[in-house]
C-alpha cells in the first residue's frame, strides 16, 4: 500500500518544495496572461520605451516584475523605464521606490508635485479624491513620457479593475463602458496600455506576498471605505466566491459586444434595419433557448448603496 502525505506529516523540505511548485506555477501563468494580452492588442513592439507607472501597490510591482521577465525572452528588444509620482501626500516613505528599483537594476524617474495639497484644498472633507488625484496623475504623466521619449505608458490595471470600471459606469454613469486594455490617451499623443488586463487580482496578491515588495499604502484615499469602486469590487469577489466562473464569463463577455442586440443607435443602424430575406448573424435569436452553464442570482447587489 503507498503511504499517504497528509500536511503535518510533510517535512519541512517536502512543504518548501511544494511552496516552490507553486510559485513557478504562478509565475509562468503571470506571463503567460500578460503575454497574451501584449500579443492579443499589440501592447508592445520593436524599439518601443515602455514607462512603467510605479504606484508602490503590489499591481505595479508584479507589472513591473513580470515585464522585466518577458524582456529577456520577447521576440522584439524594448526599453523600460519606471516611473513614479511622489504625491507629498504626509508620511509618504520617499526612500522605498528609489532603493528597491536601484536594486532590482532598472532605470527610474522620480517626478515630485504636490498633487497632495491640490486634492484636499479642492475635494470637500468626505466627499471621493479619486477623480481629481486621478485627472492630476494623468496630466503630470503624460508630460513625463514625453521628456523621457517613452512610447507607451503602462498602467497596473488588471481583469478586476476592468470590470469593476464596467459596473460603476453601468450602475451610476449610464453607460456600457469599461477600462480598455489600449487606448490613445486623452490628448490624442500618447499610447496607453495594460498589460495586466487578464490577469485576476487574487494571482497578483498571492505574487506580491511571494516576491514580498515593499508596498506602499495610498494615505490619501486609502480610508475612504465607503468608495463605490469598493462596495462593486466586494460585490465581484463575492460572486467569484459563491460561483467560480463567472468572473471569468464576464471578461469574456467585454470581448464578445453583439451590438444589433442592445440598443445604442450610434453603434448599430437599428433605423435603417430592413427585411432582407437572407438569414443574418444579427438575427433575433430571442426565442432560442438559451444554455448557461450556471444559475444566476445577484444577492451580492445588495453591497451597493446609492
Amino acid at each position: 500500500m503507498s503511504a499517504v502525505w497528509t500536511e503535518n506529516e510533510a517535512t519541512p523540505i517536502t512543504r518548501e518544495r511544494k511552496i516552490e511548485r507553486e510559485s513557478h506555477k504562478l509565475e509562468k501563468r503571470l506571463c503567460r496572461l500578460v503575454g497574451q494580452a501584449i500579443v492579443d492588442y499589440n501592447m508592445i513592439g520593436e524599439g518601443d520605451k515602455v514607462m512603467v507607472c510605479l504606484s508602490g501597490g503590489k499591481d505595479s510591482y508584479a507589472l513591473l516584475d513580470v515585464l522585466l521577465k518577458l524582456r529577456q525572452r520577447a521576440p522584439v528588444n524594448f526599453e523600460i523605464v519606471a516611473v513614479n509620482l511622489d504625491q507629498k501626500q504626509p508620511g509618504f516613505p520617499e526612500h522605498v521606490l528609489p532603493e528597491y528599483l536601484t536594486r532590482v537594476g532598472v532605470p527610474f524617474h522620480i517626478e515630485n508635485q504636490d498633487t497632495y495639497s491640490i486634492v484636499k484644498d479642492k475635494i470637500p472633507e468626505g466627499k471621493t479624491m479619486c477623480s481629481l488625484c486621478s485627472r492630476l496623475r494623468r496630466g503630470i504623466l503624460y508630460r513625463v513620457a514625453d521628456e523621457l521619449g517613452a512610447t507607451r505608458i503602462a498602467l497596473g490595471h488588471h481583469r478586476d479593475d476592468i470590470l469593476q470600471t464596467f459596473f460603476l459606469n453601468m450602475f451610476f454613469g449610464g453607460k456600457l463602458k469599461g477600462m480598455p486594455p489600449k487606448l490613445v490617451s486623452d490628448d490624442g499623443r500618447h499610447m496607453v496600455i495594460r498589460p495586466l488586463a487578464y490577469v485576476p487580482e487574487k494571482d497578483l496578491v498571492r505574487w506580491a506576498e511571494h516576491r514580498q515588495f515593499p508596498i506602499i499604502p495610498c494615505t490619501l484615499c486609502g480610508s475612504q471605505e465607503n468608495l463605490q469602486r469598493k462596495q462593486v469590487g466586494e460585490m465581484l469577489r463575492e460572486w467569484d466566491r459563491r460561483h467560480p466562473g463567472r468572473i471569468d464569463n464576464m471578461f469574456s463577455a467585454l470581448q464578445n459586444i453583439v451590438p444589433s442586440h442592445l440598443a445604442d443607435g450610434t453603434q448599430y443602424d437599428f433605423k435603417g434595419l430592413n427585411i432582407t430575406g437572407v438569414a443574418s448573424d444579427d438575427g433575433d435569436k430571442a426565442f432560442d433557448e438559451e444554455e448557461f452553464s450556471q444559475s444566476f442570482t445577484l444577492p451580492a447587489l445588495q453591497v451597493i448603496k446609492i
